[in-house]
């Protein structure tokens, strides 16, 4: 997708229905139309058209990615020298190997999510290629141990509940422990699964095996074998600025280890929660929350304080701009402006 490409001015928006597709989405991505249009009050003509609009302007979309189980992830925080940040996001944001950017206003310039197929890799990859980056001053890496929620989990709770009810929507069960090394890479067609699905997670099955030079039967078999042995993960994002919710925040927070799934469970289910996973560090929880301005800051943290006693904030980070999401290049507004298709580092 190309600027170019997308509507511009004030029609450039979502409406309450739009929202409401998108939870629909969130809840079962790759639902036919007719069975995301019931759930909505409308037929799938409409449904169709309304995504379609929405995906064009990149405003929302789908996509698909490797099971957490499969990946060696981390979380480096990055210090720039003065004006160096924005070409040091830029180059993050065009390293196929990190997923997701965000600059910051806080002890660190930028957040990069990383993955790679083992530890050794990974280190080298962190310390060669972000680090050795011209303007880059330091990182500090936080290896990612147990994801107990993350962007594919969370919902814009926009739908009425017997929508919810059609949908059959829930959360992902259970935490997923991230590994130190990938066992089992994917097949060369699992793999073209994933680089077609991570561009349009709703393809059909007809458009996805000419897209990765298999047969339709070929292509379903080999995705519906995949969702099963939960191989890949599919989520619906939009540009959240868009949609009333213009403030990211990042904690770093710190729990007894006896507390630690308990509380990384119930993080996970809080509305405002896009990721919860526990990491390497003194600081052992990395919380990221979706909320609907600064104000909303100080009664989270009231909530938190609240429901987690053994909890200790270390530090709160906001996010100024969130410039690659899952593999997408994002503008200011978080519009989708291109992709980044996914790869290993190779060092």
């Amino acid at each position: 997708m190309t600027p170019d490409s997308r509507d511009s001015g004030t029609d450039v928006r979502f409406s309450e229905l739009d929202l409401a597709l998108v939870d629909a989405l969130q809840a079962a991505p790759r639902a036919p139309w007719s069975r995301i249009g019931r759930a909505l009050g409308v037929d799938a003509t409409t449904a169709a058209r309304r995504w379609e609009r929405l995906r064009t302007n990149g405003l929302a979309w789908v996509t698909a990615y490797d099971a957490a189980k499969s990946a060696t992830v981390a979380y480096v925080e990055v210090r720039c020298r003065p004006r160096a940040l924005e070409s040091v996001s830029i180059a993050l944001a065009g390293m196929p190997w990190v997923f997701s950017v965000d600059e910051a206003a806080g002890d660190f310039d930028l957040l990069a999510s990383v993955a790679a197929a083992d530890l050794p890799s990974l280190g080298r990859s962190v310390h060669g290629l972000i680090g050795g980056l011209d303007g880059v001053r330091s990182t500090r890496t936080r290896l990612g141990i147990t994801l107990y929620s993350e962007g594919g989990d969370w919902r814009m709770r926009a739908m009425e509940p017997a929508g919810h009810a059609e949908l059959s929507a829930s959360r992902t069960s259970g935490p997923t422990v991230y590994s130190a090394r990938m066992h089992h890479p994917p097949a060369p067609e699992d793999h073209a699964l994933l680089a077609a699905l991570g561009a349009d997670g709703r393809l059909g099955y007809t458009d996805l095996g000419a897209a990765t030079g298999m047969s339709e039967h070929t292509a379903r078999r080999r995705l519906q074998r995949m969702i099963r042995d939960g191989d890949i993960t599919f989520r619906c994002d939009l540009a959240h600025p868009l949609a009333g919710l213009s403030t990211v925040v990042l904690y770093r927070a710190a729990v007894p280890h006896t507390h630690l799934a308990a509380t990384g469970n119930a993080l996970a289910r809080m509305d405002e929660v896009r990721l919860a996973v526990s990491v390497s560090g003194s600081d052992n929880l990395l919380v990221m929350v979706w909320l609907r301005g600064l104000h909303a800051i100080d009664p989270f943290e009231a909530q938190l304080a609240e429901r987690f006693p053994n909890l200790t904030i270390s530090d709160r980070t906001v996010f100024l701009h969130s410039r690659k999401r899952m593999g997408r290049l994002l503008d200011t507004t978080g519009r989708a402006t291109g992709l980044v298709p996914f790869s290993l580092p190779r060092v």
